[in-house]
């Protein structure tokens, strides 16, 4: 089952449609002791990255995250889901994110328009399990200001003004997408699809 962390904010009506569809069962919480016991998780998130860090903090849910990833468990963070697997942002530098990653967030040129909103090529590498049967030049729906560094466990690469970052991000249990695959249409079910049969 997949348990979805609820920590007030983020999409989380349209990622509970997309798993719908595709027939995964899941269930939404902000409780900790309901995250200690998760066997997969999704991370949903939209916002400021500071705000999100504080939110999961004042409801203890940090600790058991960490904790269950540390365990083997599968987790998949969207969006500002993945950022908060980096240690920072320049969005709130003062906002430790979980720091499974060393790197900072930051954000796209000042000569750049944002957000990059719209849809945008990723390229996975290919042995990317999210990208599996995705089919060539696979175009994903974005909608973000800030982007991650390129690390030795990015997937997939997308660019925007002339910066390349990580789109798909994969480490073994750790799982993460920049963009909005419950925005992505097929392809977005395709991916979250990816992640449920791991």
């Amino acid at each position: 089952m997949i348990t979805i962390v609820d920590y007030g904010a983020g999409n989380l009506r349209s990622v509970q449609n997309t798993l719908e569809e595709i027939g995964a069962v899941f269930f939404v919480t902000s409780s900790p002791d309901a995250v200690r016991s998760a066997t997969k998780i999704i991370l949903p998130g939209v916002g400021h990255f500071g705000q999100m860090m504080q939110a999961l903090d004042d409801r203890a849910l940090r600790a058991p995250l960490i904790d269950r990833v540390r365990a083997g468990v599968p987790f998949l963070g969207i969006c500002l889901g993945l950022q908060a697997m980096f240690a920072s942002s320049e969005e709130a530098p003062e906002a430790r994110g979980f720091a499974f990653f060393e790197g900072a967030v930051r954000r796209f040129p000042l000569s750049a328009r944002v957000p990059h909103m719209g849809w945008n090529e990723i390229r996975p590498q290919p042995a990317a399990r999210l990208a599996v049967n995705l089919g060539p030049k696979p175009y994903v729906y974005f909608a973000n200001s800030y982007y991650c560094p390129v690390v030795e466990a990015t997937a997939a690469i997308c660019e925007y003004a002339g910066v390349p970052f990580t789109a798909v991000l994969e480490q073994g249990n750790l799982f993460g997408v920049q963009f909005h695959p419950e925005k992505s249409g097929p392809l977005g079910l395709k991916i979250v699809r990816n992640f449920v049969e791991l």
